[in-house]
């Protein structure tokens, strides 16, 4: 029987490639994004995925998301809270409806994961959750404050988590580096878009990162891959 994993911004970057990866390798995957043409694209383009509109800041609406997944294939093995958006600017910019963007998609949103898919993880006692944090959340580059901020919150909202989690329930979280994505199309600040282009020349391909969720999935029930960080080899 196939397992189903759950996957959150898997239209593009390294959603996508770990809903390719994980179908690949069997998975039934459930993949939720707010873009509904670009999931519509995915689901044409490889077996074994689903798709739904999903946007992480809607509480409702990802509860129905994991609901349905539940109803429709009685359990579900994992999740990977991966959505996130990066418009980075400098403090002094004042951007402060971009900040508030990042806090509810990137801390909310998982937030919002969390609760929605642990009480069936308890109820199965078992099931694993992935959330995608960043380097950010242990270094903090000029214009990145917010962004850094979102994602140390991740990474220590997750590590909480797999504390306060029975050992049946495994947890991960994947940090990665700099990845080729969509990230950065999103900055409005013209000086940051420079830095961010200077700063992201050498870049890893999302499907690095969703072989390394790959690899944590993969491992036996008694192995929990607490950490890892992926980046380029060149990336200091």
């Amino acid at each position: 029987m196939s397992k189903t994993a759950l996957i959150t911004g898997a239209s593009s970057g390294i959603g996508e490639a770990t809903a390719r990866r994980l179908a690949a390798d069997g998975w039934r995957v459930i993949a939720g994004a707010r873009r509904e043409d670009r999931l519509a694209e995915l689901a044409a383009s490889a077996d074994g995925i689903e798709v739904h509109r999903l946007d992480v800041t809607d509480r409702a609406g990802v509860a129905e998301f994991v609901a349905r997944a539940v109803r429709d294939h009685g359990e579900i093995d994992a999740f990977v809270a991966n959505a996130g958006v990066m418009p980075l600017s400098r403090l002094d910019a004042g951007l402060v409806e971009e900040w508030d963007r990042m806090i509810d998609v990137n801390v909310r949103g998982l937030l919002h994961s969390i609760a929605a898919a642990l009480p069936h993880f308890t109820r199965q006692r078992r099931g694993h959750f992935v959330t995608i944090a960043s380097i950010g959340a242990y270094q903090v580059t000029p214009t990145a404050a917010v962004y850094c901020g979102t994602k140390y919150a991740a990474w220590a909202i997750t590590e909480g988590l797999r504390l306060e989690c029975d050992p049946s329930i495994r947890v991960t979280t994947v940090s990665p580096g700099v990845v080729t994505s969509e990230l950065a199309d999103t900055i409005s600040d013209p000086e940051t878009r420079e830095f961010m282009r200077i700063y992201r020349k050498d870049a890893l391909e999302p499907r690095a990162i969703g072989d390394a969720i790959a690899y944590a999935l993969d491992q036996p029930a008694d192995v929990d891959v607490s950490e890892m960080i992926v980046r380029p080899a060149r990336q200091r």
